[in-house]
């Protein structure tokens, strides 16, 4: 799995552009992959088209959005790029407009850049850090951000106890997290559930996987609930299981109030 500054490097990144719209900062972060050899223009089309199927989805937290699609053969290489605008712009979303920061991912397989999703979860869920990103005041000092960074995990005080009755085995429990293209932010929000899992030491107990809307409806009897965007429920509908919209990917004490919604703990 690689690394997230071995998937951005500092040619990717472009700070303080102008965009008039959110297609424009779509295609602003989408040239910086074909300029790195990433993808084709073709990859571009199909982030811009993925947001006019499914809604605003992909802005995942307040101020941020991470386009990406499916993996397709306009994807060169799995990469990534980072667009922070001068100017903020509307996606549309209900509650995380308007966006500052558009990172874009372009997969070949839904495996390489796991490891670079769960720095990207953490990195940006940390206040601290994720103000240095944003005042970063050029690619190369955002970039050394990125890179100086170390995955510490806290144990949290006072987590519930493990779900009565289940024994100690992977996979008892199935969470699923979905979104259009399960290999974006279905990954993300599987990366900052996991991290409360960590805390609460309950991963022995919890088994979270990604995937997409289609495979979701398929798999929705193995799962205890479904996490998700709000545009992604209301195209899930009624699927037999819990649907649990969040609204910030990166927040862990938000998907933590989920997570004791869902066991009532």
């Amino acid at each position: 799995m690689s690394a997230l500054t071995d998937l951005l490097p500092s040619e990717a990144i472009r700070l303080d552009a102008h965009a008039t719209d959110w297609k424009q900062a779509v295609r602003d972060a989408g040239e910086l992959l074909v300029a790195t050899g990433t993808s084709t223009a073709a990859y571009t089309a199909e982030m811009i088209r993925n947001v006019e199927e499914n809604g605003p989805y992909i802005v995942i937290a307040p101020g941020f959005a991470f386009a990406h699609a499916r993996p397709s053969p306009a994807v060169l290489r799995t990469g990534m790029s980072w667009v922070r605008l001068a100017e903020p712009v509307d996606f549309g979303h209900e509650t995380n407009d308007p966006v500052t920061l558009v990172v874009a991912l372009a997969a070949k397989d839904a495996a390489a850049h796991t490891a670079a999703m769960a720095s990207l979860a953490r990195l940006l869920g940390d206040p601290e850090t994720s103000r240095a990103l944003h005042e970063a005041a050029t690619p190369q000092a955002l970039h050394a951000v990125l890179a100086g960074q170390e995955d510490v995990r806290t144990p949290q005080k006072g987590a519930p106890a493990a779900p009565a009755g289940r024994a100690a085995a992977p996979g008892m429990h199935k969470i699923l997290t979905v979104c259009g293209n399960g290999v974006g932010t279905s990954l993300f929000l599987k990366n900052t559930l996991e991290q409360v899992l960590d805390r609460w030491n309950w991963s022995r107990y919890v088994n979270v996987e990604a995937t997409d809307t289609i495979s979701a409806k398929g798999k929705a009897s193995e799962a205890v609930a479904i996490l998700t965007s709000r545009e992604i429920a209301r195209t899930l509908g009624d699927v037999g299981v819990p649907v649990k919209v969040v609204e910030d990917f990166t927040s862990t004490t938000e998907v933590d109030g989920v997570l004791r919604d869902t066991y009532d703990v």
